[in-house]
């Protein structure tokens, strides 16, 4: 299982569509915007398709460690590995991103401000195998480098 973290607006979707649509199942809370309780859709959806033994990315904010307990929690649980992928998220960055969008792919505003104020960056020891930072490369495209354990 890979698990996308970051704000709103920083390339994830573009991200997984670029390096894992081919091989990994998509799964996201955007899938059911209109449902009343996305979350117990999206584990459900990632139960299955672990039981199934697929592949799967969420690709979500999961901004908090509370967020991401629950995922490698479910995914341990079926012999998964967790690979984590920090977005770097910078407000002005997200903001200008999300401008650029249209239709239901634009979210408020406070929803970025909202996700910066919770946002935790990850820590192997939430039980990540492995982790990796992102960034938007100047050039285009993405820049991955391997993590860098900060202090909390």
């Amino acid at each position: 299982m890979i698990v996308f973290i970051g704000l709103q607006a920083t390339g994830k979707s573009s991200f997984y569509r670029e390096r894992f649509e081919e091989t990994h199942e998509l799964v996201s809370k955007d899938q059911f915007p209109s449902a009343r309780r996305p979350q117990v859709r999206q584990m459900r959806m990632l139960k299955e398709a672990l039981g199934a033994g697929r592949s799967v990315v969420v690709d979500n904010t999961n901004a908090t460690r509370e967020d991401r307990a629950v995922l490698i929690e479910a995914a341990k649980g079926h012999g998964a590995t967790v690979t984590g992928y920090y977005f770097e998220s910078k407000v002005e960055e997200s903001l200008r991103r999300n401008q650029a969008r249209e239709g239901r792919s634009r979210v408020p505003e406070v929803a970025i401000y909202s996700t910066i104020k919770v946002l935790a960056r990850p820590m192997l020891k939430e039980g990540f195998d492995r982790l990796f930072h992102v960034r938007l490369a100047a050039e285009g495209g993405f820049a991955v480098t391997d993590w860098i354990e900060e202090d909390p």
